[in-house]
């Protein structure tokens, strides 16, 4: 009897523990859940706040025109020329926080409903149908929708990210342009802003003129830029800097196509970050100095400024001028990396280290067992001047050389190397 009764209040026990468990658990469990809501409503009103913060800074920092519709939305402005179906610029902020996001791509491209007149829409750069397999075939208009203020620079904030895809940041690019050099810029300009922890502000746009062709079969006949232009400022460190791309598929490294932001504003008729200090803004605007913007490597160097050339010398992006010429030209740049094969061929990089070497000067074995010095190991770092063909190899271009006198060491003066 004793035995029973204690199992009893055992059992009784136990149910009792284990109700009380698992409300318990229940109750944990509810508080996890009502915490990560509240996190998850933090969280969106701290994107707010980061939101309209950008968006006063943008209206602060001035728009470079008003000629057109002022559009502004949570994370970017621009100005909607409907003679044209498409915006004459869009400025946005590259926040610090894009090194931290991870918002995918959305794809929701659409009219913008903050323009009057109305957007370019899909038909205006491809229709859809479907076949007798009931599979959509796409019937392309020969250009993609290419981003001016890229989606990728707002990959922190979902909001932004979808409103980068309204068709009034839309402007129709060649493939090859759009995939390629332009997206390579775009992803220069923001691994600059997060290796320097800063925020950038950029505008970027095409050139707008009478002349421009137009997709015939699309509904609006979009205007097809013949160039895009993309200014940015840092105000932190106080640089700036612009890029003038044709709408073509660009082989050229990404300096080459460097402007400052003054000959860019004569091109477009457009005054860039017109509220910022006037003092400094007539100095940003310019120069041209590229150091640090397109994604170098520690020990690239600049392209050498033709201003401190001699007249018959040119640096390794003006380079890309002479490709094919078969014309002898002397050109110019800092040694920032060498290498010797084991079957003895060197190689000299000039700016621009390996995997992104621009200029490669190419000394095959038989020829560098002439060289009074290990060319490899005396050349390293310095500023040196080669005469000779430019050709234009799978990667980059490069330059044959044959003899110790094709090189020569320069100084700041800048000496002559040619015969």
């Amino acid at each position: 009897m004793k035995k029973w009764v204690i199992l009893m209040v055992f059992s009784i026990g136990l149910q009792v523990y284990s109700q009380s468990t698992s409300e318990k658990i229940y109750n944990l469990e509810q508080d996890i859940s009502n915490f990560q809501d509240s996190v998850v409503a933090l969280n969106s009103q701290v994107d707010s706040l980061k939101l309209l913060e950008i968006a006063a800074g943008l209206q602060k920092m001035g728009w470079p025109g008003t000629t057109g519709q002022i559009v502004q939305h949570s994370a970017m402005a621009l100005s909607y020329h409907e003679k044209y179906e498409m915006a004459s610029w869009v400025a946005h902020v590259i926040s610090r926080e894009v090194a931290y996001g991870n918002t995918s791509r959305t794809n929701d491209f659409r009219q913008d409903p903050l323009v009057i007149t109305g957007t370019a829409v899909e038909a205006d750069y491809f229709v859809t149908s479907l076949d007798e397999n009931k599979k959509t075939v796409y019937d392309g208009f020969g250009y993609d929708r290419g981003h001016l203020a890229p989606s990728a620079d707002f990959r922190w904030s979902p909001i932004a990210l979808s409103e980068s895809y309204y068709y009034s940041n839309m402007s129709p690019q060649v493939a090859e342009f759009n995939r390629e050099a332009w997206a390579n810029l775009e992803a220069g300009i923001r691994q600059y802003a997060i290796q320097n922890d800063v925020n950038l502000f950029v505008v970027t746009g095409p050139v707008l003129t009478e002349d421009l062709p137009r997709i015939e079969k699309g509904i609006n006949k979009v205007v097809i830029p013949k160039y895009f232009y993309k200014v940015v400022l840092d105000t932190a460190n106080l640089k700036a800097i612009g890029f003038l791309m044709p709408n073509e598929a660009c082989s050229k490294p990404l300096e080459f196509y460097s402007k400052s932001i003054d000959e860019i504003e004569e091109l477009t008729g457009l005054d860039f970050f017109p509220n910022f200090n006037p003092v400094e803004i007539d100095s940003l605007e310019s120069g041209v100095k590229t150091t640090g913007w397109v994604g170098e490597l520690e020990g690239d160097y600049a392209a050498l400024n033709p201003t401190v050339l001699r007249k018959h010398q040119i640096n390794t992006i003006q380079a890309y001028d002479y490709v094919g010429k078969n014309k002898n030209v002397e050109v110019c740049g800092t040694v920032s990396g060498t290498h010797k094969s084991k079957k003895g061929n060197v190689f000299i990089n000039l700016d621009k280290q390996f995997p992104n070497a621009v200029f490669t000067l190419t000394i095959w074995s038989r020829e560098a067992e002439n060289f009074s010095y290990p060319p490899e190991v005396d050349l390293k770092s310095k500023r040196v001047c080669a005469y000779g063909k430019v050709t234009r190899g799978s990667k980059n271009l490069e330059m044959n050389i044959q003899s110790e006198k094709q090189i020569i060491v320069i100084e700041d003066d800048t000496e002559s190397n040619s015969p």
